[in-house]
């Protein structure tokens, strides 16, 4: 099921945060350069969007060991209880997570768009909102109004761009970078908040523990073919400086020429209208 794209308006209407019931899934993050755990940097921003649209309604939600101290920085973001679903590490968190939400009559489930420790494939929204039979929003930025159980959201675009759609409730959402941004943990609140821990059957996940994981490389660039008769041509177009692109250097303008130019960037790109 897709969400129906729609054309941009104006007329959005607030959200009633005292009847929507929303689902943050976290996860143990890594620090990109120490490999310490913490909180995931998308997961928080899930959290952040939550709590901005269900307000102490949020419900957040992790699948794994309840015993890592890292959980504790998504309660110093101001949550009162965290509920986890008991499982060791090599736990399919699949269907413990599909026959919960299932079960809890939730609306909305946000979740980060990918992992940032275990497997990291990206996989788990797509699955589990093809287990539940619920839309799938990719990318979503922002909830601008639900209203008689369809929601208009903002999905996020390259280059800055956003499109609205309208997808029915329930549905579930990955958050990026293009979402708010999370507010800092606070250590009190952090210590205070209660973690529910709930035991879980267990599934082992075949895929992992038959497979050995590695950190993620960039993909190798392909080489440009280049069409030369002789060898002379080839070699001068493998050395040949690289032309710019479309780019301008703008270098002793008033502010209002510089804001000129930048506006026409903007709208050559589609950003603004």
């Amino acid at each position: 099921m897709r969400p129906e794209p729609i054309a941009a308006t104006n007329n959005s209407l607030p959200v009633d945060k005292t009847s929507l019931h929303v689902i943050s899934l976290v996860s143990i993050g890594a620090h990109p350069t120490s490999g310490r755990a913490r909180r995931a940097e998308q997961d928080a921003r899930a959290v952040e969007l939550g709590l901005q649209l269900a307000g102490a309604n949020l419900h957040v939600l992790h699948a794994g060991n309840a015993e890592e101290p890292a959980l504790r920085a998504y309660l110093g973001m101001g949550l009162d209880e965290l509920h986890v679903l008991e499982q060791p590490e090599n736990a399919d968190a699949l269907p413990a997570l599909t026959d919960y939400i299932r079960e809890s009559g939730v609306q909305m489930v946000l979740t980060g768009s990918q992992a940032e420790t275990g497997e990291g494939s990206g996989m788990l929204p797509f699955l589990l909102a093809e287990n539940l039979g619920w839309p799938l929003v990719v990318g979503m930025a922002e909830v601008e109004s639900i209203s008689n159980g369809v929601a208009q959201v903002l999905q996020a675009l390259p280059r800055g761009q956003r499109r609205r759609l309208k997808v029915r409730l329930p549905f579930l959402a990955t958050v990026d970078n293009a979402a708010p941004k999370p507010r800092q943990s606070a250590y009190g609140p952090a210590q205070r908040g209660a973690l529910d821990v709930e035991h879980v059957e267990i599934v082992t996940d075949e895929l992992r523990t038959g497979s050995s994981l590695q950190p993620a490389k960039p993909r190798p660039k392909r080489l440009k073919v280049i069409k030369a008769k002789s060898g002379a041509d080839r070699m001068k177009a493998a050395t040949a400086k690289a032309s710019g692109g479309g780019g301008q250097v703008l270098k002793g303008v008033t502010p209002q020429e510089g804001a000129e130019a930048i506006l026409k960037l903007l709208v050559g790109e589609g950003v603004v209208r």
